[in-house]
Parts: structure tokens; sequence; C-alpha cells
């Protein structure tokens, strides 16, 4: 079973349109990788599990309603976010790196994927005054540091099951990480989605607004 026959395995509801566009990304991370190193070579050679994949974790938590707002906040090469935009194509995302190359390089990627409700700003996420349903996020740094960051963000209003959060894919023991957080706090275990090696210790971690 090659890579994309996994993608397609978990996530057997994939337009044909989304298909292709997952099967191109990773020609575009690598054909961009040799110019402006975003994703490390051991990742490039693992790409649709590693990032792909991983990202996508969070589409198996929460199925985003139409027009729910997301940020990535230290978006990176653009994970999980350009991902999650593929699978949610009826809503918006916001992706925010403080590293100008790595934007630069998500830049790239939207426009060569036409990913019309996708934009991404080099800029710190505590300098963004905007507000949204979910922030989202990839191990950037520990908890307590990445909650002070989005403080203020979030729309009061909910309009999906999970109420207005961060979903923060995040992998290891966490209890000394998250023992000073005083928000209602849900873990959801990757490897329950997900029968590949790589995902036995991730978690998406929910944490309420």
């Amino acid at each position: 079973m090659n890579s994309i026959d996994s993608l397609i395995k978990y996530f057997p509801k994939l337009t044909e349109y989304q298909i292709e566009q997952f099967s191109r990304l990773e020609n575009i991370y690598n054909i961009w990788n040799a110019k402006i190193n975003v994703i490390s070579r051991k990742d490039t050679e693992n790409f649709q599990e590693r990032h792909l994949m991983h990202s996508l974790a969070i589409a198996k938590v929460i199925n985003f309603v139409d027009k729910t707002k997301i940020m990535d906040v230290g978006t990176g090469g653009g994970f999980p976010g350009i991902p999650l935009s593929i699978i949610f194509p009826n809503c918006n995302f916001f992706l925010v790196d403080s590293i100008g190359k790595k934007i630069k390089v998500v830049k790239e990627v939207i426009n060569e994927l036409d990913l019309k409700n996708v934009s991404a700003t080099h800029n710190r996420a505590e300098k963004i005054n905007d507000k949204f349903d979910f922030i989202v996020s990839r191990a950037v740094t520990k908890m307590p540091k990445f909650i002070s960051w989005t403080k203020g963000k979030f729309l009061k209003e909910n309009k999906n099951k999970l109420e207005n959060g961060i979903l923060y894919l995040k992998g290891g023991d966490l209890r000394e990480e998250m023992a000073s957080i005083k928000k209602e706090v849900e873990y959801f275990n990757i490897n329950k989605f997900y029968s590949e090696q790589f995902f036995e210790t991730k978690k998406v971690v929910y944490i309420k607004n």
C-alpha cells in the first residue's frame, strides 16, 4: 500500500480533487525544501505519515462545520493548517509563523494548489488581533506559554460539536507540562485513529477556551 492509499484508507470520503491535491503536495514540498529547508530529511522520507496524516488527526477529532475560522500558530511549513484546509475547503484558515522563510514556502504552496480558503502571515501569534473558533498547532512550545499566546483570540459563539478552543498535536508524557493548566482538557490518542507505529504516543490535546 503506498502512502496516498493509506490516506484514502483512513479518509474514504475524500473527493477526487482532494486526492489530487494531497498527491501533489509531497512533490511541491520536495521542490521547495531543496531551496529553503523547512522539513527535515527524515520527515520528507515519511511525508504522508509524519505531515499529512499527523496533521489530519485533528480531522478525526472534529468535523469543522462550514465557515469555521481556524488559526494555525507556528505553522512552520504549513502543518497542520494546509492539510486541514484541503479536507475542510469551506472553512477559513489563517497560518502564522515568526520565521519569514517558512511563510514564503507556505505562500508558494497555497498558490501552487490554488487554496482559496487559506492566508498566511509572517508574524508572532501574540501580535494577531483577530478572533477565531479554533487555534491549532503542532508542538511549537510548552502548553502554558502557548495558552498565553492565544489569550483573547477566541470567538464567543460556538458552532461546532466541540466548544471553541485549542487543538494541539503533541507526543509523549504530558502530565508535568499540563499540571498547571486550569482549563478543561481532553486527550485523544492518535493510535486510536491510525495503526502506524509513529502515532503510538501521539495525541490531539483539546483545551476548551
